[in-house]
């Protein structure tokens, strides 16, 4: 007698809907047809999007009928016991101008608190996963390319972390220009690589500080549980939840906790009138 197929687990399922994602985006990407929306906030949206979107949700509702679901283009809303959320293509401007820095994001979130997270950029490349307890992992290559488990960095001082952003231009919107600078005068370099990217460079320990000032909840749940994983914490502006809407910060605990502060300070006053 053949015996019963365990079930599949929920990271095993959220893996399995990367590899489903990533079939649908590369087919599009550089796609001279690709067919491009602009959304009422001004953001642009690709057939690839919502192909990716439509495919992970129908499979998740066979998969896992039970569960609820959330995506940034056919909408949903996080229940209070397990939601599914999906960014089809993080980075869709980078999608669509043939740029290969995007990737889709798949979160499990039970009672509000990511479990299982998958970011996967096929353009790159890699893919990077975690599952509460089970560590953050990055696989840079082919399916069957042995993962690395992921730490952040150990560096403890503002002046000798490496700091990234998306756009400085949405501090001036959504937090403060001035703020984002302070930090960015206090650490030893900074660059804008931007969006997932940033977080899982945190996650790996090449990047120290990644910042942003305004994420949605689809944008920041998969890297959360990552950023953990590898033994970070990764928060809103104010050290909450980064699902509230203030922002994305992510660090490593001692680093975390300074930039917070940084970001917080009062400007400084004005020096005394020269002479």
């Amino acid at each position: 007698m053949t015996p019963p197929v365990p079930p599949e687990d929920d990271l095993e399922l959220a893996l399995r809907l990367g590899d489903l994602a990533d079939g649908l985006t590369v087919r599009r990407f550089h796609a001279l047809d690709l067919r491009v929306r602009e959304k009422p906030d001004r953001t642009p949206v690709t057939d690839a999007d919502t192909a990716v979107e439509t495919a992970v949700r129908a499979e998740l509702r066979s998969a896992r009928p039970d569960d609820a679901f959330a995506g940034e283009e056919t909408g949903g809303s996080v229940s209070s016991g397990r939601t599914w959320l999906v960014d089809p293509i993080d980075g869709t401007k980078n999608f669509l101008r043939g740029v290969p820095v995007w990737a889709t994001l798949i979160a499990l979130l039970e009672d509000d608190r990511p479990t299982v997270g998958v970011i996967s950029a096929p353009a790159l490349h890699s893919r990077w996963w975690a599952a509460a307890d089970r560590g953050a992992w990055l696989r840079r290559g082919p399916a069957g390319t042995t993962p690395v488990r992921l730490g952040v960095s150990g560096r403890t001082r503002l002046d000798q972390a490496y700091l990234s952003t998306t756009s400085t231009r949405t501090w001036d919107v959504f937090h403060s220009r001035a703020a984002y600078l302070r930090l960015a005068e206090a650490c030893w370099e900074d660059r804008a690589f931007g969006d997932f990217l940033q977080h899982c460079m945190v996650a790996e320990g090449t990047l120290d500080i990644a910042a942003e000032p305004v994420v949605n909840p689809w944008d920041i749940a998969a890297v959360q549980v990552l950023v953990e994983e590898a033994g970070g914490l990764c928060t809103d502006l104010l050290g909450t939840s980064p699902r509230n809407g203030t922002g994305a910060l992510s660090a490593n605990p001692r680093l975390h906790r300074l930039a917070l502060k940084a970001l917080s300070a009062p400007p400084a006053a004005p020096g005394p009138p020269g002479p």
